[in-house]
């Protein structure tokens, strides 16, 4: 039990670095090199910690037995005002992170559905295409500082900057809400996408 719990902090943790570094390659694709000049463009986990989210809120709810392990990143630091697309740059840069995830759960998903695994390698796969799910769709969530509100907000004429500046005011009060109201309707979603993919029920 302590190993697996071990294995799938690890997994957790790259799974976000990898997330940061899909924001800051796009960006550096699109002008911006704040990312790549600040040293973020590398799976060294020291670069991309944030102590709150990437070890204290992971190791609390490993220590509360929640059974659930969950955390985040220091965000890839984007200039966007250095896109060469100015209109769809901040979209392309939100979306690359969900998008890294949800590609990562779906090629070792597909793994797990069409090759015939030895017990071994299922559980550790079966985590990778889980938390993987579960950080793309939680990041789509329109609610502030998530990656979903920026997509959201990309589609806002400038004559809703007010509504916009509005709900980033009050987003992290938002997102506190939705941690504790709405987790159990995010795992529904991660275990339809997770069955919808690998073609079995959760073994974690």
């Amino acid at each position: 039990m302590i190993t697996l719990t071990i294995f799938s902090l690890i997994i957790l943790l790259f799974s976000v670095i990898i997330h940061e570094i899909a924001h800051g390659s796009v960006a550096l694709f699109l002008g911006d090199t704040t990312a790549k000049r600040e040293g973020r463009l590398t799976l060294n986990p020291i670069k991309h910690i944030d102590p709150f989210g990437t070890i204290i809120l992971p190791l609390l709810l490993m220590i509360s037995g929640s059974g659930f392990i969950f955390g985040w990143a220091k965000p890839v630091p984007v200039n966007p005002y250095n896109f060469k697309d100015q209109k769809w740059g901040m979209l392309k840069v939100s979306l690359a992170g969900p998008l890294s995830n949800l590609s990562m759960a779906v090629i070792f998903g597909f793994i797990i559905r069409f090759i015939n695994l030895p017990a071994s390698l299922l559980v550790p796969f079966s985590i990778i295409v889980y938390y993987n799910f579960l950080l793309a769709i939680f990041n789509l969530f329109p609610i502030p500082p998530l990656d979903g509100s920026h997509i959201l907000f990309s589609f806002f004429p400038e004559k809703w900057n007010n509504v916009r500046n509005f709900i980033f005011q009050y987003g992290i009060i938002i997102l506190i809400f939705f941690l504790f109201l709405g987790p159990s309707f995010l795992y529904r979603i991660v275990d339809s996408f997770y069955y919808l993919v690998t073609g079995m029920s959760l073994i974690i």
